[in-house]
């Protein structure tokens, strides 16, 4: 199982950097949605939450805390976009540290090992490992997912199952066609 886990882990933690691909800098940074979701922003709060759910909350936290928790700006959303200072290499090396981080601990601890996450409310903190790990697999899915979305959105890329364009087109014709028989009269 934990086996399963981590390899589902890595080869979406691949996808999700596989965004990053030809692009410009300007495009990995910029916002498309307006929660301001972009891509090099995914990948700065992969790097938290593979840390903090990983290894931190099993005893095993980074050698040096991450620059936007140690000041507490991530609760100000510091996380989620890249600051003019952050290169994409700076960001997706920090990003493929805390993997490696993380397959260290997958490696040696036990699905049952207990953990404590930091800043989950008091008395509800307390879980495990394979828990956490579950977590992770499931973040780090949600946001290729979102990854596969703005990626599109910059310069029509899709995911693994992408239509050409021509398909694309006569796709998106069917799917707007349906939703418009329930346009109001």
């Amino acid at each position: 199982m934990k086996d399963e886990l981590q390899q589902y882990l890595q080869q979406t933690r691949a996808l999700l950097l596989a965004k990053l691909e030809g692009l410009s800098e300007y495009d990995r940074r910029r916002p498309l949605i307006p929660s301001g979701t972009n891509l090099l922003g995914l990948v700065k709060h992969l790097v938290g939450i593979e840390y903090v759910y990983l290894g931190t909350s099993v005893g095993r936290p980074p050698a040096e805390p991450l620059p936007w928790e140690a000041d507490g700006s991530v609760w100000d959303g510091a996380d989620m976009w890249a600051l003019p200072t952050e290169s994409t290499e700076y960001l997706t090396g920090l990003y493929l540290e805390a993997c490696a981080h993380s397959d260290v601990s997958i490696a040696e601890l036990p699905l049952d090992t207990p953990a404590e996450v930091p800043h989950w409310p008091e008395g509800g903190r307390s879980t495990t490992f394979g828990a956490l790990l579950v977590r992770v697999v499931d973040e780090t899915a949600h946001h290729a997912g979102h990854a596969d979305i703005v990626r599109e959105l910059i310069d029509g890329q899709g995911g693994a199952d992408a239509l050409d364009d021509a398909d694309r087109s006569e796709f998106y014709g069917k799917i707007q066609q349906a939703a418009d028989t329930f346009l109001p009269d």
